[in-house]
């Protein structure tokens, strides 16, 4: 159990660092400047705890943040802004059986043909004729001999290097098996067992220290803002604004989801998708500059800004598994498959036409490669924005940029380099060459182009402000059981529609107006596939055309100090919800409380299901399903939850089961 002592001894930490940190950037702020006299630093500092409990899992949060934040007048015309941050989070000594070092345990896992099969053994001990076998007890080498596969098949692993502890069932937060796919996932912190750890962006491989203490990495993510910014008085009511640093750089006028916001990658780990995107943003080494031209006969304003993101790559942070805020589940799925590919591992009801589970080597299925950009000029972030302000008061932008997708893509390996369980030869078949469908992967990150733009503007008539964006993107990738790449590029058309009203609404308040703010999200995949195969649907998860809602209504109360408010958000094609209440109280200019909770609800999780790729087998003749020619996997559509079920079910549905309650405490020093 974490002490209050080690609680203190670790705070003390990150005040000791940011305070060393603070006094190196005074120190050379300091230095004598010529021109404009500088000024002294404007220092706020903040104290944070953010404490969450969690349905079925008990304590999901206990994070102390201490942050710094700075400005100063350096001379010259130049200001350095600058904010430091560092947390530690609790929950994983305070809660270790869930998160920490005791996390998981030995699992069992579905074998739906079990009670029918001989009660042959297996690697585990136990027979097969069980409908759930441990981890390690599946098809093994001698059950497949006797099922007239050759002497050299390559089913079974070595259970002392993949042993049945610290363990979950894959997707068991958020759904059963029920039929499908699952695999054990290790969910301990890296240092404590290091099965399937890889660096996926920037998350993935943390030990315990870590996630505990997150800014404090090789990326040095406790400096979250560093930036010079300087304006050049160029005549002529025109002017030059630079800024240079480490930065969040906000494009777009929505909240929650993002659509032209794209430019920095996002922290979920942190809270998922319910902190505020100005907290989660990650920020990265960038260089802006604005032409500001000032009016123009048709106009009141107008810019020109160019952004170069010349920071290395990033990806989102969609939560190292084991963590209490895995988004989508995703961050398990990745390292489960990456265990599968170093050490092997058992899969449930895959044999006999997806009904037994069976218990694959090393190398033949699983995530094999992240292939992470390099840091070189060429894969450096390059963006361009026009904003100007019409003569009537309507705001908007022009934007375009070439950036690397923050999500990953998963691109079958078509058996270069895998080995065929079959027959324990190499996955590439003499005669035929590399097989395809296969369910072995390398993890990309694509070029993605984007043009767009937003816009806002009043309606006077409603007492309503409007805000409008809209996004159109080549070279996405998704995940599509139609290709044998088991991927495609697909371009995307993303939009938002917002509406904000401050209303009177007696019966909350008689003297403070009520904010009502709704946003309408709508997606389109082009070239979409979706077919029905002999057993399930193939093609894209995704969904082709799909809208997420949201509704903030929030009161000011007591002249300002007591502010309740709930969001709902509703997302339509996977039919699930979430609802939001909190109310903030500002007891003293320096201290706030805020309690609130997020709670979900999944109508659509029939919906939910999709291809799992079981039926693409590309090694004849050992499949039922496909009859086709050796080497060419096709899916028959035999699906399940997992792995792609995720997608259908979205951010909201894939986390309905993780309902918390919280207090937030606030303290400005």
């Amino acid at each position: 159990m974490e002490t209050k002592q080690n609680t203190g001894r670790r705070l003390t930490l990150i005040a000791a660092a940011l305070s060393a940190t603070f006094a190196s950037q005074a120190w050379a702020a300091d230095l004598p400047s010529m021109g404009e006299e500088s000024s002294p630093w404007q220092v706020d500092v903040t104290y944070e705890n953010h404490t969450a409990h969690r349905e079925h899992t008990g304590l999901a949060k206990f994070r102390n943040t201490l942050q710094v934040e700075a400005d100063k007048k350096a001379g010259n015309g130049w200001g350095i802004h600058s904010i430091l941050r560092g947390s530690y989070d609790g929950v994983y000594r305070m809660n270790s059986s869930e998160y920490g070092k005791n996390a998981g345990g030995p699992i069992v896992l579905e074998n739906v043909a079990g009670p029918g099969l001989p009660p042959a053994p297996t690697n585990a001990g136990t027979p097969l004729n069980l409908p759930y076998v441990p981890h390690g007890g599946g098809v093994n080498n001698p059950i497949g001999v006797a099922l007239g596969l050759p002497g050299t098949n390559a089913f079974g692993f070595n259970l002392t290097q993949n042993p049945n502890e610290g363990m979950r069932v894959l997707g068991d937060r958020w759904h059963a098996t029920e039929g499908g796919v699952a695999f054990g996932v290790p969910v301990r912190p890296c240092d404590v067992d290091s099965r399937g750890c890889r660096d996926f962006g920037g998350y993935g491989d943390k030990k315990l220290s870590e996630l505990e203490m997150p800014e404090f990495n090789k990326r040095l993510d406790f400096v979250r803002e560093l930036y010079a910014k300087k304006t050049f008085d160029l005549g002529d009511g025109k002017e030059l604004f630079l800024k240079v640093g480490k930065q969040q750089v906000v494009w777009g006028r929505t909240d929650l989801f993002r659509v032209l916001d794209v430019i920095n990658p996002v922290d979920y780990s942190r809270n998922n998708i319910y902190d505020e995107l100005s907290d989660i943003r990650i920020p990265m080494w960038i260089a802006q500059g604005e032409y500001r031209m000032g009016a123009s006969e048709s106009m009141q304003d107008r810019n020109f800004q160019v952004v170069w993101n010349f920071d290395q790559f990033r990806a989102n942070n969609l939560g190292q598994c084991g963590t209490p805020n895995v988004i989508l589940d995703a961050g398990c799925f990745f390292r489960g498959m990456a265990n599968l590919w170093d050490n092997g591992g058992t899969v449930s009801n895959f044999a006999g036409g997806g009904t037994v589970a069976t218990d694959f080597g090393p190398h033949q299925i699983g995530i094999r490669t992240v292939h992470l950009p390099n840091w070189t000029l060429s894969n450096t972030q390059l963006g361009g924005k026009f904003e100007g302000v019409t003569a009537n008061g309507l705001s908007f932008s022009l934007n375009a940029l070439t950036y690397r997708s923050q999500l990953p893509s998963l691109h079958s390996i078509n058996g270069n380099g895998t080995v065929n369980p079959f027959t324990g030869g190499n996955g590439n078949i003499p005669g035929v060459g590399p097989v395809k469908s296969l369910i072995a992967f390398d993890m990309y990150f694509p070029r993605v182009n984007l043009i767009g733009g937003s816009m806002d503007f009043q309606l006077p008539s409603i007492g309503a402000a409007v805000r409008m964006e809209g996004a159109y993107t080549s070279g996405e990738e998704f995940a599509n059981t139609a290709r044998t790449e088991l991927y495609s590029k697909n371009n995307v058309f993303r939009s938002v529609i917002g509406l904000d009203r401050p209303t009177f609404v007696p019966f909350i308040s008689e003297t403070s107006a009520t904010l009502f703010s709704g946003q309408l999200f709508y997606q389109h995949i082009f070239n979409h596939e979706y077919n029905q195969g002999p057993l399930g649907p193939v093609g894209m998860p995704d969904w082709k055309d799909n809208f997420i809602a949201t509704l903030l209504i929030k009161a000011f109360l007591r002249n300002g100090t007591l502010s309740p408010q709930i969001i709902f958000a509703h997302d339509f094609q996977a039919q699930a919800s979430a609802i939001a209440p909190q109310i903030e109280w500002n007891a003293t200019n320096d201290l706030k409380v805020t309690l609130g909770a997020n709670y979900k609800l999944a109508e659509g999780r029939s919906r939910w299901k999709f291809d799992d790729c079981r039926s693409c087998n590309p090694y004849e003749p050992f499949t039922s399903y496909n009859a086709g020619v050796q080497g060419v996997g096709q899916s028959y559509g035999l699906g399940g939850m997992e792995p792609l079920g995720r997608f259908r079910a979205g951010p909201i549905g894939a986390a309905f089961k993780e309902n918390d309650i919280f207090v937030r405490v606030n303290y400005k020093f």
